[in-house]
Formats: C-alpha cells, sequence, structure tokens
C-alpha cells in the first residue's frame, strides 16, 4: 500500500483543496484536483509496471529508450470517478478502458447495499488493471466494483486500487479483500466513518461536488 500524503509534496494543495470548503464551490477545480491527483498517483504508479528496452529513430539516428510493455485497463466507478480517471487516462493514454456504474441503494432501517448496475470493460486476462474511485469509505464499492470485472472479464495479472481519499475501515475492508497481485494506492487516510458512511474529515460527496447535486 501506498499513501502518497505521507510524502511532503505538492500533492498534499490538491488534497487540501479538494477538503476545502471554499475551493469547494468552484466545481470546476474540484473536477481538475482530482484529475491532477488522477496524474501523479498515475506517475508513480508507473514505476510498478514492467519495462523493455526499445530502439527508437531520431532524425539523427536511433535512441536506446526503457519503456513499459504491460498492457493496461483503466476501470472508473461512475460517476465521481471520470475526473482521476481522465487525470490517469493523461498519463497512460494508450490503456483501454472499463466502466462500471455502483450506487448506494438505502434501507428503511437506515442500512445500504452497493448495487452494481452496468458494467463495460474489453477482457481483463493478463493485463494490468488500475481501478480509481475518488472515496473509499466502506470499500464496499471497489471490492464489488472489482469482483464485478473480473468474474465476467476474465483475471488481470496485478490490479492497482486507486483512491484520492480512504477511511481506515475502508482500507482495511479493501485490504482484506484484495488479491494478492494488487497494490493499493490512496492520497490520504482518515480515522473515522460518520452514520452515514461518509469519511471524517473527509471532504464530502465527491461526485455532488463534481457534477451538482443528485436526487
Amino acid at each position: 500500500m501506498h499513501i502518497l500524503g505521507e510524502r511532503n509534496s505538492i500533492f498534499n494543495v490538491f488534497i487540501a483543496e479538494l477538503r476545502n470548503v471554499s475551493v469547494q464551490q468552484d466545481s470546476m477545480r474540484f473536477r481538475r484536483n482530482l484529475e491532477r491527483i488522477g496524474e501523479i498517483i498515475g506517475y508513480e504508479l508507473s514505476k510498478k509496471l514492467n519495462y523493455a528496452n526499445r530502439e527508437i529513430e531520431t532524425p539523427l539516428g536511433i535512441a536506446d529508450m526503457s519503456l513499459p510493455t504491460d498492457e493496461i485497463v483503466l476501470g472508473t466507478i461512475l460517476r465521481a470517478g471520470l475526473p482521476m480517471h481522465q487525470g490517469i487516462l493523461n498519463y497512460f493514454d494508450g490503456a483501454q478502458n472499463a466502466f462500471i456504474s455502483a450506487y448506494r441503494k438505502h434501507h428503511k432501517d437506515g442500512t445500504f447495499d452497493i448495487q452494481v448496475e452496468y458494467l463495460s470493460s474489453p477482457p481483463l486476462e493478463g493485463k494490468v488493471l488500475i481501478l480509481c474511485d475518488p472515496m473509499l469509505a466502506t470499500g464496499q464499492s471497489m471490492v464489488l466494483a472489482w469482483k464485478a470485472l473480473t468474474e465476467t472479464m476474465g483475471k488481470p495479472k496485478h490490479t492497482h486500487f486507486v483512491a484520492a481519499l480512504g477511511s481506515e475501515e475502508g482500507v482495511s475492508h479493501t485490504r482484506l479483500h484484495m488479491p494478492e497481485n494488487a497494490t493499493l494506492w490512496v492520497g490520504a487516510i482518515d480515522p473515522e466513518l460518520n452514520a452515514k458512511s461518509y469519511i471524517i474529515p473527509g471532504l464530502g460527496d465527491a461526485g455532488d461536488l463534481a457534477y451538482g447535486p443528485k436526487m
């Protein structure tokens, strides 16, 4: 597991702006900060891929370059995951893409289940799957999305789970259900969830802040 916010870097400015109630009023900036977080995590994640030497022809000769060889599928949980998806895709612009619709179905007693309703993905067998969702609250959405993808489209050779913020509970749940060939990337981890399973102190509802309130 990698927690990027533990190291001092410009990354923490973007996390801080995501949390800041004043900055949150600008939805375009909120989306851009999620995108920038995706870009930074994508860069750090790229260091864990497999590489091979290739000869690249330049106007003046041949350059030996070490380039990634993994075939990547970038998966995202709709709708809040779209800005981070774009950020990672900015760096892995040759990646194939997968999209999963998952939401909280609330019950009268105050509990909820995670429902997966839609899935679009290329085959995953032998590929590297990057699965991103900005908020790792209970961890159920991430785990169920991974199960839905792999049960339908095959098992990737490695999975990178990516989140901007996580709770201790969500991180523990995800790590408990992760396969052995997996890595978890989190921007920061907060200590608790409130009664509605929102991360505290967290930042609120990432989907609403990025795209407006829903019914």
